[in-house]
């Protein structure tokens, strides 16, 4: 007995370490990040692509190409990739190009880029190995309060991200505010929400945790996701309706917004994850009222939880529906998605923290 719970401690130290270890090196990957969107000049490809309007685009781009081509041969700097013209989803909006990334299309801002990459999947390794070593200590599925629950709900949202650049997804720009998000999140999870290693309340001891649970956790990383590019698709359909209009952009904003993919992008990626994940939070809600009803003995009992995971799903589903609707494509469906995510953020922390329910297992 006493060696397990000597055992035991020694690996909660040892999750501590790691979650650490892995604050450390996402602070490298934030700070590789904002060099890489320094370092990265816009490149000639990049302001002709970002200025591109009209039905011209795909031939304008194409002899700049070309041109930039000629350049490399007589030893210019390489240009990683050509934007891609896409068309835009909102009607009778003009055709704009993909930005060259957060690198500028250079290669030097593309060396920091990969190095910040590097230093997430890093600190990804760290992090998971900090939820593992927790999840051993207290041998159970490690997110029985929110310490545990934000570790866990960060780690899979840096995986999943992972996950898209492996796939050949063009979705590095996400990953400054990715970063930036993970080291907020961890930061209040080792100070205001630190809880000490313990044993479960006697209603989550059930095979739903490991269901209901996982399925929660990975449902609001791809949401996050689909937030942070619903909000650059906002951001960067302001600023093309104002290139379009003619009006003067200030120099830094411009630099940022011809960097990232066009709003038609940014709005197609961020429809499509949510749509894809929707019908999982479909499924965890379904899960939840299962393991209620054998936990408690009834499905639904409007436990404050319970409520708010119910409004989240009705926020994304109207959006969803707003998203296909015509008259509510582009801005309107994008600030409902805001809102959707707003919900889920408050069913974690305001509910979990501020509201007292069955669901109350914060440990603040």
């Amino acid at each position: 007995m006493i060696l397990a719970a000597t055992t035991n401690e020694s690996l909660a130290n040892t999750a501590n370490v790691l979650v650490y270890s892995s604050m450390a090196v996402y602070t490298l990957a934030f700070f590789a990040h904002i060099v890489e969107w320094v370092a990265g000049s816009r490149s000639k490809v990049g302001r002709t692509a970002a200025a591109l309007t009209g039905a011209g685009a795909t031939a304008a781009a194409a002899k700049v190409e070309v041109r930039t081509a000629k350049k490399e041969k007589g030893g210019g700097t390489a240009v990683l990739e050509r934007p891609k013209v896409v068309t835009r989803s909102v009607a009778g909006r003009r055709d704009v190009p993909d930005g060259p990334g957060a690198a500028g299309g250079t290669e030097k801002g593309d060396l920091y880029g990969r190095i910040a990459v590097s230093m997430t999947a890093l600190g990804f390794l760290l992090e998971a190995a900090g939820v593992i070593s927790r999840a051993m200590a207290v041998q159970r599925a490690p997110w029985g309060n929110m310490y545990e629950f934000s570790t866990t709900f960060s780690t899979v949202a840096v995986g999943t991200y992972l996950a898209f650049l492996l796939a050949k997804r063009n979705v590095r720009w996400i990953g400054l505010p990715l970063v930036t998000t993970v080291l907020l999140n961890l930061g209040i999870a080792t100070t205001v929400l630190y809880t000490d290693s313990d044993q479960l309340v006697p209603a989550l001891h059930s095979y739903w945790l490991w269901i209901h649970v996982s399925t929660a956790i990975f449902c609001g990383a791809v949401f996050y996701l689909g937030a942070v590019g619903t909000l650059f698709y906002l951001l960067r359909d302001v600023y093309e309706s104002k290139i379009a209009r003619g009006a003067t952009v200030g120099r830094a904003w411009s630099s940022v917004m011809e960097r990232l993919p066009a709003a038609a992008t940014l709005d197609k990626f961020s429809y499509r994850v949510n749509a894809a994940v929707f019908p999982l939070w479909t499924f965890t809600i379904i899960a939840g009222a299962i393991w209620a009803g054998d936990a408690w003995g009834r499905y639904w009992g409007w436990d404050p939880k319970e409520v708010w995971s119910f409004i989240t799903w009705v926020a994304y589903a109207c959006y969803l529906h707003a998203r296909a609707t015509a008259g509510w494509k582009g801005r309107k469906a994008a600030t409902l998605a805001l809102v959707a995510f707003g919900c889920w953020l408050f069913n974690y922390y305001g509910v979990n923290i501020f509201v007292t329910g069955k669901h109350s297992y914060a440990g603040v």
